[in-house]
């Protein structure tokens, strides 16, 4: 996709009504400091319009970015950091369980997963609830560029396995520096699920 016009358009948090928006939406969702801004960043062709942190948990809202008038991306808030109440983990919980539930024109998720290692509880436990959902996530395996090429398939068959993914989940290994797998984020987005959307 050329990126033409690229737009912070709505900002929700725990209290927010979530926007009635006519264009579909692709929500992005992972663990705080997976790499979500950066890959947002990157498929945005922006480079730090999504604001990357290096304190994990920084996203707390949910954020509407608008594509060319075309398509939403949109970035869910982090789970999983230590450092974060409870009562703040609750709420973001809620957040995304509202989005999940209430997105008129939600057409698919993309979960985020290191790549570097096994995927932990949390990230077993999300992708499992996205599936609880209804939904097919679509696994972005992240920091592909801190691997060596030759650990790459033994790395994602751990993601795999560890996530417990059924054999026909997409699972595409990215790399925000060299952006590996940005092209067939959007082939993906182009191909399958705007299309898909304009023939409902």
């Amino acid at each position: 996709m050329i990126i033409k016009k690229v737009d912070l358009e709505t900002v929700c948090g725990i209290t927010s009504t979530l926007p009635q928006n006519t264009r579909p939406e692709i929500a992005f969702a992972g663990k705080s400091n997976v790499g979500k801004s950066s890959l947002i960043n990157a498929l945005m062709n922006r480079k730090s319009f999504a604001r990357i942190s290096a304190t994990p948990g920084k996203t707390q809202t949910i954020n509407f970015y608008n594509i060319n008038d075309e398509i939403y991306l949109v970035d869910l808030p982090g789970y999983g950091y230590a450092k974060v109440s409870q009562k703040e983990k609750e709420n973001w919980g809620k957040m995304i369980e509202k989005y999940l539930h209430t997105s008129k024109q939600l057409q698919a998720v993309f979960l985020l997963i290191d790549i570097r290692h096994e995927p932990s509880a949390n990230d077993k436990m999300m992708y499992d609830w996205i599936v609880s959902q209804g939904c097919h996530p679509i696994i972005i395996a992240t920091k592909m560029d801190k691997l060596k090429r030759s650990q790459v398939s033994k790395h994602i068959k751990m993601v795999r396995q560890g996530l417990g993914l059924l054999p026909e989940t997409r699972l595409i290994p990215f790399s925000s520096v060299t952006k590996q797998g940005r092209e067939e984020i959007w082939n993906l987005v182009e191909r399958e699920i705007l299309q898909s959307s304009d023939e409902e």
